[in-house]
């Protein structure tokens, strides 16, 4: 497409017209809120709080309106912004990168990552949901849990819990169920998606799975599992699942009790039903000497032990979407203490890194004559994205691909580096007045 920028940003602003069509769904009082003719309309609210950065509320609003005399206060704009419901930029979302035309594949699969990580939001100790204290003081943690596409580098869900409420696994579950990702999927997950529920709940939706589980002699699901005695293997067992504890089902090789504290939505508490399951279990070593071992469904004629291997190393692909996330897109700087406008802005986040995402794996890096493959430079193309997104029609044509390809780095494989994991701190909202 010859100016696949501007396709997608009439793309976002027509799906913001549809929210304010239908504006009643999405605001706190249908009667009243945005029904005069303001300033700040809902669909000029909307735009301004996806193309936010890390700076104050007004400088954003400055550099929104190029600086004009008669820009918004903040109060204004926080007015405006209150009368909102989250659920109008999860709609965004959602609708927005369904609307991805030829996603690229795995083999015929799309990649589907799953991951969750603490964001720290401004200190609240009424918030008992998700308020915490330590040895450093106070914080509160919301937990994003989110759907990756790793082949297209795309959010394509999230759900929202707070911290003293996560459930990754039921997080996924509610992703699947509501997908409407259509063919052949593939979903990678670390070791807390390890469950009999998400696997049944993966394979209904016609998915395969890959998760890392936890290794031999733990209190997982291998445990009370007959497995070879080598080290490394790639076995397939078949079990029934059952809520009954009959002479018959005291079989461990044949079934698996589910006692009544563990979740399965297809065998309920007192069912006297089975559900059989099938797994592939597969060990390999890792070159550091340590082993790890993967659950999944995917066929042993068509995806080898070294294949799976390969497979999953390339879920560190959300690792570093959520680094990108963070601290280039802005998600670790919020303009708001109230939960509700945080949740607004970390799915506003979202659709930004996915709008400057699509615009960047369109820009086509030349790599002839250069020793060092290069790639883009995304700190860059999110600034050139955002101070797009902001162009009014009468403002010069922004060359958005030309200003991307121009800003490129080396790409430096096998660099590893120790992580450095360290204890959570507060950190006061104070730190946005300088």
């Amino acid at each position: 497409m010859k100016d696949y920028p501007q396709f997608l940003k009439n793309r976002l602003s027509t799906l913001v017209g549809e929210v304010a069509d239908s504006r009643r769904l999405y605001v706190k009082n249908p009667e009243t809120d945005f029904t005069r003719n303001r300033k700040l309309s809902l669909e000029t609210v909307m735009q301004l709080i996806i193309s936010m950065g890390g700076n104050s509320i007004y400088k954003e609003l400055l550099e929104a309106s190029d600086y004009d005399v008669n820009t918004a206060t903040t109060s204004a704009f926080v007015q405006q912004r209150s009368k909102i419901l989250p659920e109008a930029f999860e709609f965004l979302l959602h609708e927005f990168t369904h609307a991805l035309e030829n996603p690229k594949q795995y083999r015929g699969y799309r990649l589907l990552a799953v991951d969750g990580s603490d964001l720290h939001i401004p200190t609240n100790p009424s918030d008992h949901e998700t308020y915490f204290r330590n040895q450093y003081g106070d914080y509160n943690h919301l937990h994003l849990n989110v759907l990756y596409d790793l082949k297209n580098r795309l959010y394509v869900d999230a759900v929202l819990q707070p911290k003293r409420c996560e459930h990754e696994r039921a997080a996924l579950n509610d992703m699947v169920d509501r997908s409407r990702i259509g063919g052949k999927a593939i979903v990678l997950g670390d070791r807390g998606y390890e469950g009999y529920n998400c696997f049944a709940r993966i394979e209904r939706k016609g998915w395969k799975y890959l998760i890392r589980v936890k290794d031999l002699h733990s209190n997982g699901i291998l445990s009370g599992v007959s497995l070879p005695k080598t080290n490394a293997f790639d076995v397939c067992i078949n079990r029934l699942l059952t809520r009954k504890q009959g002479k018959a089902q005291r079989q461990p090789d044949t079934y698996k009790f589910m006692p009544t504290c563990q979740n399965f939505d297809f065998l309920p508490v007192g069912s006297d039903g089975e559900y059989p399951v099938s797994l592939r279990i597969v060990r390999f070593l890792l070159p550091c000497g340590k082993y790890e071992t993967l659950i999944t469904n995917l066929p042993q004629d068509e995806f080898s032990p070294a294949q799976l291997k390969h497979l999953y190393s390339l879920r560190w692909g959300i690792e570093t979407s959520f680094r990108s996330l963070k601290y280039t897109v802005g998600l670790a700087n919020f303009h708001t203490k109230k939960r509700e406008l945080i949740c607004q802005e970390i799915f506003a986040r979202l659709i930004m890194y996915n709008f400057a995402e699509m615009i960047t794996s369109h820009v086509i890096v030349s790599q002839a004559g250069k020793t060092l493959v290069y790639q883009v430079n995304f700190t860059v193309a999110v600034n050139v994205c955002r101070r797009f997104l902001r162009s009014w029609g009468n403002d010069p044509p922004l060359h958005v691909e030309a200003l991307i390809r121009k800003n490129i780095l080396p790409i430096r494989s096998n660099r590893k580096f120790t992580r450095k994991p360290r204890s959570k701190r507060n950190t006061s909202f104070l730190y946005r007045i300088a």
